[in-house]
């Protein structure tokens, strides 16, 4: 069992794949896999298509999110992937992130949507300008463990962009309540 998700969904691995074709694959396969066409079937069969369903929706599920997409690009180009050994993060990059999640504090605590909103539209800018920096980025190091080993910070960096995206969403919710 293979658990590259480009992969499984018989994609061409890159950080900019197609999403929308890639979500047209995963239903194909979904479809193909469901265990209505496998009523009747042996049961090894039939465990078979249930294991490779599941593969089949963790692969999707890596591809849409940027970070499992980036680590699953780095551990094929034989990037060992392991936060304590990868580059620590810049002073300033910890600083502002800290920053941020005071900001964010600080508007749930005034219950202001606005702020909130303008602080997430803030930051889905900047994680889509630094996905668009890493696009061509993993493209050119394709093959190379030094180059791919060298995109590290800036997949650390879109780390701490989800890890506050989680905290934005339960903010979100709290406000929406």
């Amino acid at each position: 069992m293979t658990h590259d998700p480009f992969t499984v969904l018989g994609l061409e691995p890159r950080f900019d794949v197609d999403l929308a074709a890639a979500e047209v694959r995963h239903r194909e396969l979904s479809r193909a896999l469901h265990p209505d066409r496998y009523q009747g079937k042996p049961a090894a069969e039939r465990r078979m298509a249930l294991e490779r369903a599941i593969e089949v929706n963790a692969a999707w599920r890596a591809l849409r999110d940027p970070v499992t997409r980036a680590e699953a690009l780095l551990a094929a180009g034989g990037v060992e992937l392991d936060e304590r050994a990868e580059p620590k993060a810049s002073p300033a990059l910890l600083m502002e992130m800290m920053e941020l999640q005071e900001e964010l504090a600080e508007v749930r605590g005034k219950r202001d949507a606005v702020g909130l909103r303008r602080l997430g539209d803030t930051l889905r800018t900047r994680e889509r300008e630094l996905c668009a920096r890493l696009a061509p980025a993993f493209a050119a190091a394709r093959g190379d463990a030094a180059r791919l080993r060298a995109l590290l910070p800036a997949v650390g960096e879109l780390r701490y962009l989800r890890r506050f995206f989680e905290a934005y969403a339960a903010a979100e919710e709290e406000l929406a309540a």
